[in-house]
């Protein structure tokens, strides 16, 4: 096969075997120069000699961008506000990480002057599509190169004779129960022994979380302050994005919350089994959603809701630069306009349990809700009320009564 020319390529560099081979492969399949590119987006240790690892496998240069705050601000947060959930369990962790890579990978493709770009995704995901679906919107014209949709390689052991023959560092090679991506919303786990859906996952898969088992006796309590759908504050300090979600991490997670096992469906069309671990995440959940109850109007609410799958779907599948899920965005903050205000939690084994929300805008008034007398609400006006939506009822158990005779 006739490849086109290539002078030079930026990657996505995760530090791993495959990444680490794609550099020497792209080198000798396209006789081009690359670039190794890194976002620091809360991967931790996993960060931990990438520079090294990167130069001695041929990379002619690599860049580390801490893009934690940006990651945390703009695409977790906007996430948030939209309730967005797919499936009804993942909280897309994974998912909401890609644009911004892929966004920062060719921002440094400008700066160097690349023509091409390329990721270690494999062909039978979610994430190529993605990262690609993001180059594109950025540059129509970027040449995209997938190596797992080229090269002849068929498994872990092919990558590990090839980096031994090139002299490339192979760091772990012990192989894995699974594979994991980190970053500072959430760890995923899959592959390996994960897809014997019948089995119940192993201890492993408990990270950033402790089984509730072994979370504490007692509860802990905490407070989260937000504006406009977005939290501020914990335990009546602000805190930048990062530094809250970072904290909140720790706390939800030594009590056994954010940790679920489910089989969703890949955007490729196969099903998936997939742990995933987002302790501030599922925290940061609960606590908006009982602010939003006192806070927003009835109709909005239930309209940003109905658009929960739909919104979900497009972080999913990779369309987060796309002018539909830009659209929904502004409704979906607009309609958040208002969701000030402090919501008190109670965390136990495994379990948000919400002990108080309060805001200086809410919408409940217990002189309207109370049960007792009160001077704000005639009783007798539902009346008119219920007939008025019994109207069609009534009229469509007559049409019925009469088809039946």
């Amino acid at each position: 096969m006739k490849r086109q020319k290539v002078e030079k390529v930026v990657l996505a560099y995760s530090g791993g075997l495959d990444t680490s081979v794609i550099i020497s492969w792209l080198k000798e399949t396209y006789g081009c120069k690359v670039v190794a590119f890194v976002a620091d987006i809360g991967q931790g240790v996993e960060l931990r000699g990438l520079r090294e690892r990167a130069l001695k496998s041929g990379a002619e240069d690599i860049v580390i961008e801490d893009l934690k705050e940006e990651f945390v601000r703009d695409f977790v947060f906007p996430m948030l506000r939209a309730s967005a959930v797919y499936e009804g369990v993942y909280l897309l962790g994974t998912s909401i990480a890609r644009p911004l890579i892929a966004k920062a990978q060719m921002e440094v493709a400008k700066r160097y002057g690349a023509d091409a770009v390329a990721h270690g995704a494999t062909g039978k995901g979610n994430d190529q599509i993605r990262f690609e679906l993001t180059y594109y919107s950025i540059d129509p014209h970027i040449k995209v190169i997938a190596p797992w949709r080229e090269w002849t390689f068929k498994g872990r052991k092919e990558l590990i004779e090839y980096a031994k023959r090139h002299g490339i560092p192979l760091g772990r090679t012990k192989s894995q129960p699974f594979s994991t991506d980190r970053n500072l919303f959430h760890i995923s786990f899959e592959g390996g022994i994960l897809e014997k859906v019948e089995k119940e996952a192993p201890r492993e898969t408990h990270v950033l979380t402790v089984p509730p088992e072994e979370a504490p006796d007692r509860a802990t309590y905490i407070r989260i302050g937000f504006e406009d759908g977005n939290p501020v504050s914990l335990n009546g300090k602000r805190l930048s994005p990062a530094e809250l979600l970072a904290r909140l991490n720790r706390v939800a997670g030594r009590n056994g919350i954010g940790w679920v096992d489910c089989v969703e469906n890949r955007f490729v069309g196969m099903k998936s089994r997939g742990v995933y671990e987002t302790p501030g995440g599922t925290v940061l959940h609960a606590a908006r959603r009982a602010l939003e109850a006192i806070t927003m109007d009835r109709e909005l609410m239930h309209l940003r809701d109905s658009l929960i799958t739909r919104y979900s779907e497009l972080v999913y599948y990779g369309y987060w630069f796309s002018p539909e899920r830009e659209a929904l965005q502004r409704l979906v903050d607009e309609a958040l306009k208002g969701v000030t205000g402090e919501v008190r939690l109670k965390l136990y084994k495994g379990n948000i349990i919400v002990a108080g929300r309060k805001s200086p805008v809410s919408l409940y008034h217990p002189d309207y809700a109370t049960f007792e007398e009160d001077t704000v609400y005639d009783q007798k006006d539902a009346e008119g009320f219920i007939k008025l939506n019994a109207l069609r009822l009534k009229l469509h158990s007559m049409v019925k009564r009469d088809e039946n005779r």
